[in-house]
C-alpha cells in the first residue's frame, strides 16, 4: 500500500510541480539539502523520468535568513493561538510536558506537502512520547481556494489520520513571524521555545526510502544530548507559500 501511494504521490508532484513558481531571488550559498537529487530538489538530468529542474522554478528555498526576515537561530518564537482542525484552540503553552516543538508549515495541495505527510505521522508518532510534537500549520487557508479551506483541512486530516495538530494560520499572522516560506517548512524549538534547526525534514523529498540525513530527527537527538544541532539550518524544499489576499 506504502508504495502504491509513493507511486500516487510521484504522478501527482510530477502533474502538480508547475504550481510551484516563485519569483527570482537572491540565491546565496547555503548547504544544499538535497544530496541525492540535485540542486532543484529533484533527480539530476538523466535520472528517472524527470529531466531538468520543473519549469515554474526551482522548489529549493533561495532567500537567506536575513532576506526573508523571520526568526534567526537562537530567537525565542513567539506562541500562537489556532485553530485545529478539530475545532479546538492549540497554543505551545497548552502542549503539557513539552521538551521541543516541531513547528511545520504545510498545506493540502502542494505534492511536496503531500510527499512528506506519512514522514509528519512518524515523526510525531515517534517522537510525541519524548516530548517532540509535530503541530503543522496551514499558511494558505486564505489563498489557496476551495482545497486549502478550512473543511478540505479537515478532511485531509481525517483521511490520513494525522495524530497531530493541524491549525489554520489566519490572516497569515503567524507564517510571516517564522518566515516560512515553502510548504513543508520546519522550525524545531526547544522548550524555552528558541529556534534551534530551520529548514527540511531530510535529505530526499521525493523518495523517503532514499533518505540518508534526516535533519529534523538529527537536531532532535543533539538537543536531547545538550548539543546544538548540526547543520541547524537547510534550505526548504517545497511550494512558495501563497501570498495572503485581503
Amino acid at each position: 500500500m506504502k508504495k502504491i501511494n509513493l507511486i500516487i504521490a510521484f504522478v501527482f508532484i510530477t502533474a502538480s510541480i508547475i504550481s510551484c513558481k516563485d519569483k527570482p531571488e537572491n540565491n546565496k550559498e547555503v548547504a544544499s539539502t538535497e544530496q541525492h537529487e540535485g540542486r532543484d530538489g529533484h533527480p539530476p538530468k538523466g535520472e528517472g523520468d524527470r529531466k531538468g529542474p520543473p519549469k515554474g522554478g526551482s522548489p529549493e528555498q533561495t532567500k537567506t535568513l536575513e532576506e526573508i526576515g523571520g526568526y534567526k537561530i537562537g530567537e525565542v518564537a513567539t506562541d500562537f493561538n489556532l485553530k485545529n482542525v478539530d475545532g479546538n484552540m492549540v497554543s505551545l503553552a497548552g502542549i503539557k510536558d513539552a521538551k521541543g516543538y516541531i513547528v511545520t508549515f504545510t498545506c493540502n495541495g502542494c505534492p511536496f506537502s503531500v510527499l512528506y505527510e506519512d514522514r509528519l505521522i512518524e515523526l510525531h508518532n515517534k517522537y510525541a512520547s519524548q516530548g517532540y510534537s509535530v503541530i503543522a500549520i496551514n499558511p494558505n487557508t486564505a489563498s489557496g481556494g476551495e482545497n486549502e479551506s478550512y473543511e478540505a483541512m479537515q478532511k485531509r486530516a481525517k483521511e490520513k489520520g494525522f495524530p497531530f495538530a493541524y491549525l489554520v494560520d489566519e490572516g497569515q499572522k503567524i507564517s510571516p513571524q517564522y518566515g516560512a516560506v515553502r510548504t513543508p517548512h520546519v522550525f524545531l524549538l526547544d522548550k524555552d521555545r528558541k529556534v534551534q534547526y530551520i529548514g527540511t525534514i531530510d535529505d530526499n523529498s521525493r523518495a523517503p526510502e532514499n533518505v540518508k540525513v534526516k535533519y529534523v530527527e538529527d537536531a532532535i537527538k543533539a538537543l536531547e544530548n545538550g548539543e546544538k544541532p548540526s547543520p541547524n539550518f537547510t534550505k526548504a524544499i517545497g511550494c512558495p507559500v501563497k501570498p495572503h489576499k485581503v
